[in-house]
């Protein structure tokens, strides 16, 4: 059995184990990963492996529970961006995604704020099947007394989402919904899972199905999202808090069509993973 060394971070309880590659290179397979991952073992929403690129620039992947990987992470990109910007007593840092360049500053002692990018509504780019109207996908879902709501928004954070605008979350039975939703026929890369409430025009309330890890405490993309395909439909402000179980992410979708979060981290704690 191989000992590696790694890092556990959260943020808003949506947690991460790091592994720093730069050095020496780290290959799991998928069903490592998925053991890494099991609550029962050590746990984690997402598995990240810190790169370099060609110019020794820091490069993430980034994998789900499930053992696929994802091309964006928007919480577990913060917290990568804070461990190395902490590492090199920096407070701007640039990290590379399969979904892009990712700017991150830090502007207290542990609140990140990062570019996210800029949202894409195209069906292809998102993708679905086919071209419909990403506004309104008309897919149904039904509360706990079985009421029905016709509906969904869908675009792409760098990874494709859906989100449905409801009066009272807690009607709603997300881990039931959700599976079915991720695999919807709509969408061949399977997709994200959000039902948000709007509180007023500054703040919303969601909760989120991940594509690949299940109900999650918080989700940074999944935030974007809401934030950007509420604004759209007129329900919020650009800038607005999003709230999960554990904090607020404050969501900002600039006039330049670009994303900006911010929000918390944990602090960094150094772990041993048994492989």
């Amino acid at each position: 059995m191989n000992s590696l060394e790694a890092y556990k971070m959260d943020g808003l309880g949506n947690d991460f184990i790091i592994f720093d590659a730069r050095k020496k290179s780290i290959s799991l397979s998928k069903d490592q990963i998925i053991e890494i991952s099991n609550r029962n073992n050590i746990g984690c929403d997402q598995v990240i492996f810190i790169n370099k690129d060609k110019n020794n620039d820091p490069l993430l992947r980034f994998y789900n529970s499930d053992g696929g990987e994802t091309s964006a992470c928007g919480n577990g990109s913060r917290c990568v961006a804070y461990l190395l910007m902490k590492e090199s007593n920096i407070d701007k840092i640039s990290l590379k995604t399969k979904f892009g360049n990712l700017e991150a500053e830090l502007n207290e002692e542990n609140l990140v704020k990062i570019n996210m990018g800029e949202p894409n509504f195209e069906w292809n780019k998102i993708p679905l099947v086919k071209a419909m109207d990403t506004k309104n996908l008309k897919i149904k879902i039904e509360d706990n007394n079985g009421k029905e709501i016709v509906g969904g928004f869908s675009l792409s954070i760098g990874n494709p989402h859906i989100i449905f605008f409801v009066e009272n979350l807690d009607k709603f039975n997300l881990k039931n919904i959700g599976p079915k939703i991720e695999n919807h026929n709509y969408f061949p890369n399977k997709c994200n899972v959000t039902l948000a409430n709007v509180k007023d025009r500054k703040n919303l309330k969601i909760k989120v199905w991940e594509r690949g890890a299940g109900l999650t405490k918080a989700c940074g993309t999944a935030a974007c999202a809401t934030a950007v395909s509420g604004s759209l439909l007129n329900l919020n402000e650009r800038s607005v808090n999003i709230e999960f179980t554990e904090g607020v992410l404050n969501i900002d979708w600039k006039k330049d069509n670009y994303v900006y979060m911010t929000g918390k981290v944990s602090k960094i704690k150094k772990i041993k993973v048994n492989i």
